[in-house]
């Protein structure tokens, strides 16, 4: 019998792969330490995926039922099973099927087919139990299609040392990688998809960094930097040799936001005679080039004391407005930065806020500047960015119109963003119709 037994064991494994086994096993038990420090990616997938994805085939059932995701089978079918199999043990509850663990470069990504009666939201609450069963960072459960759900499961935090590789050339137009995203993946703001932006965050919670990795991504672009920084310039001067325009005062805003709502409007007329719909439709060398417009404390733009100063104000708002509704198909585009953004700044902003797809959230010092940010897109990445801790700087949380994630900026020092600003001071396009007079 024990004959029969080994050539069996022989039969289905071949003595090949036994000694591969014998010499692969321990030889990454030993070199695991080191791999992992110098070749993390590689780590995962050799050594960590296969650990964790063995025991999310080993828990899946006995989970399932403990969150109370598994359904009883029918009674009747229970009673008939006890009379034919003769006291056997009734058949076990039906579990939601899962699909194929995938691998991701610092976690692994499921599916999973809903059970009649089941919605996501049951696997959303389950989320912290599958973490902690699974022995990993975090999981995220997403709704993928009527019936199914996604589970992303991160195995470390990526949101503790994001590492962004340096960008060489000028990449893709209008394409920025600016950090990480909770999933490991590299967060990209991509302005041709996501026209406008809209960033708000507390002193030191990392939105001055983010605007850092912004310019210092575009700078070696074709594209024209504007900045409008009322608080005299403080922030935006850094990057004034790449800046084809610099308001440093409401008066100035005033002026050169009205000066870009005429720019626009030229390059609709421009598009209209060439009958295309946007700019992106005309030959290479008769498209206009792109403008970014970078806006820091927006509340600087809203806040009145006089009734001339209500005046600049209502325009100032007015032309963001205008601009935002007009810009994205005529190669005009936003970034609205501010510590504080509430309805009570106006309903200028409001009116602002709707036409900002793209929102980021750091740690904010007042829930209402929260709410404004995400409230309107969603309820659970508000309850997210309420929970940014003060230690965790340049993390946030980013939401568009179809869905939302944490994610963390890469560190670009000031200091970085002026040597990359003055390093492509020859690429800033000369815009005559937007200078401004002191």
């Amino acid at each position: 019998m024990e004959l029969a037994s080994a050539t069996s064991a022989d039969a289905t494994w071949p003595s090949w792969v036994l000694v591969v086994a014998a010499v692969l096993v321990p030889g990454l038990l030993l070199a695991g330490p080191a791999l992992r420090s110098r070749y993390p990616g590689a780590w995962w997938l050799l050594c960590g995926f296969p650990a964790v994805a063995f025991r999310v085939v080993q828990t899946w059932r006995p989970l399932m039922a403990g969150c109370g995701l598994a359904v009883s089978r029918r009674p009747a079918l229970t009673v008939v099973s006890g009379l034919v199999g003769k006291g056997a043990p009734p058949p076990q509850p039906r579990v939601p099927r899962r699909g194929l663990i995938r691998p991701t470069s610092g976690g692994f990504v499921l599916l999973v087919r809903l059970l009649p009666g089941q919605v996501p939201e049951h696997f959303v609450k389950a989320a912290p139990a599958m973490a902690e069963s699974w022995q990993v960072h975090a999981v995220r459960v997403t709704s993928w299609k009527p019936g199914v759900v996604r589970i992303v499961a991160s195995a470390v935090d990526p949101l503790a040392d994001p590492q962004v590789p340096k960008q060489r050339g000028p990449g893709h137009l209008l394409r920025v990688t600016v950090g990480a995203l909770e999933t490991g993946a590299a967060w990209v703001v991509d302005l041709r998809s996501v026209p406008h932006w809209l960033i708000v965050g507390a002193t030191r919670s990392g939105k001055s960094t983010l605007i850092n990795a912004l310019v210092a991504g575009l700078a070696p672009q074709s594209v024209a930097l504007v900045g409008i920084d009322c608080k005299g310039g403080m922030e935006l001067s850094l990057y004034e040799p790449r800046l084809s325009a610099l308001a440093t005062n409401r008066e100035q805003a005033v002026r050169l936001l009205t000066a870009l709502v005429d720019l626009t409007l030229d390059r609709m007329s421009l598009c209209r005679a060439a009958r295309v719909r946007n700019i992106w439709g005309l030959p290479d060398k008769e498209r206009p080039v792109p403008v970014v417009v970078i806006v820091d404390e927006i509340a600087e733009l809203f806040l009145v004391a006089s009734r001339n100063e209500k005046n600049e104000a209502h325009a100032a708002g007015t032309a963001l407005i205008r601009l935002a509704q007009l810009g994205a198909a005529l190669g005009v585009f936003l970034v609205v930065a501010g510590q504080r953004v509430g309805s009570d700044l106006g309903p200028g902003v409001t009116a602002l806020r709707a036409q900002l797809g793209g929102r980021v959230c750091h740690r904010v010092a007042d829930p209402g500047t929260a709410e404004m940010a995400l409230g309107d897109l969603n309820p659970d990445a508000l309850k997210a960015a309420q929970a940014i801790a003060p230690e965790q700087a340049g993390t946030a949380v980013l939401a568009s119109g179809d869905g939302w994630e944490r994610a963390r900026s890469h560190l670009i020092t000031e200091a970085d963003a002026e040597a990359v600003a003055a390093e492509y001071a020859h690429l800033t396009p000369v815009l005559s119709e937007l200078h401004v007079e002191p």
